[in-house]
């Protein structure tokens, strides 16, 4: 929003009818009044053509999902519907209204689930939740557009992007805030699941200029977004203290019962909770972007030991408040 905003973009967006005020505030907030917001929901078709004919947008960033991995085992069927019957609603109405837009899809790296590493356009796609399930079928929808109806319909394949507006819920944004509050004294410990998944991680405002390159060249197209750089859950943890100068170590144990301690003062500051475990794990996902360098001359600028810098600090901040 804020990219497109700085190219003097007229920016529309859509909000569902039971979106927070707070969240509707933020928009306005970060946007200064000037995205139009509209109210709309991806499983209702007739909204959605309603936006799209009110705005008639030069190009579509279709950014919503229900994005929450863990969550889609849980609400399996509004998953679904949203990131997948979603995509198919949208596209319907931009092919009956404006069918010359630009079509951006965002896909993700749930979608190769266990194929094998590093991940790229031509790899395999084996999801392991319900939330990958549903985005290979968004993916395909795109892709058939496109081959069916000449629309410029793009797919980014992005791997994780985080950033200090990534909610709490999600393990970067949730180790930051849980550092930087135990760096406060506000709480002494936290839980996380499995250590030991590793993921190719990167700067969101790096990728949202990705989405609008895609969107630029001259052909639809598909293109991974990734930093080809995988880091371990385990990894990250130990670099979020080591920002706030905490010295922890694991306890050695491993599994369920592992703990990570403060060498300082012995407190535990980590619990391994079964809970936060997935059904089906995805043990490694690394993209290979050489196809965006190549094509897009894009390539990721934030590193992934400054994104969490820059995260940590942004939680000292608010939490001191």
């Amino acid at each position: 929003m804020e990219y497109l905003l700085n190219l003097d973009y007229k920016v529309w967006g859509v909000v569902r009818r039971t979106s927070s005020a707070h969240s509707i505030n933020r928009i306005q907030e970060l946007s200064k009044g000037r995205v139009n917001l509209r109210y709309g929901d991806m499983t209702d078709p007739a909204s959605l053509t309603r936006i799209v004919q009110e705005c008639n947008p030069h190009e579509i960033y279709n950014l919503a999902a229900q994005s929450h991995v863990k969550v889609s085992w849980d609400e399996r069927k509004n998953t679904c519907d949203i990131n997948c019957t979603g995509v198919l609603n949208i596209l319907d109405a931009m092919n009956a209204v404006c069918p010359e837009a630009r079509f951006y899809q965002a896909s993700t790296s749930e979608m190769f689930g266990i194929s094998p590493p590093p991940q790229n356009e031509n790899s395999e796609f084996h999801p392991r939740s319900p939330y990958g399930v549903a985005k290979v079928g968004g993916y395909w929808l795109v892709r058939n557009f496109r081959e069916s109806y000449s629309n410029f319909a793009s797919n980014g394949i992005l791997f994780n992007h985080e950033s200090e507006r990534r909610g709490e819920s999600f393990v970067t944004r949730k180790v930051t805030k849980a550092v930087a509050r135990i760096k406060l004294g506000l709480d002494k410990e936290f839980e996380l699941g499995n250590l030991d998944s590793k993921r190719d991680w990167g700067y969101a405002g790096d990728y949202v200029e990705a989405m609008h390159l895609i969107l630029q060249h001259d052909e639809p197209d598909d293109f991974v977004i990734a930093t080809g750089q995988a880091h371990t859950i385990r990894h990250m943890l130990e670099l979020a203290f080591r920002v706030v100068d905490i010295p922890v170590i694991s306890d050695g144990d491993t599994g369920f019962d592992e703990k990570y301690i403060r060498e300082d003062t012995g407190e535990v500051v980590l619990r391994i909770n079964e809970r936060f475990y997935r059904p089906a794990e995805v043990d490694y996902l690394c993209g290979d972007a050489s196809k965006a360098e190549r094509i897009l001359g894009w390539k990721p600028k934030m590193s992934f030991e400054k994104l969490i810098e820059r995260m940590i600090k942004h939680d000292l901040e608010a939490e001191a408040k």
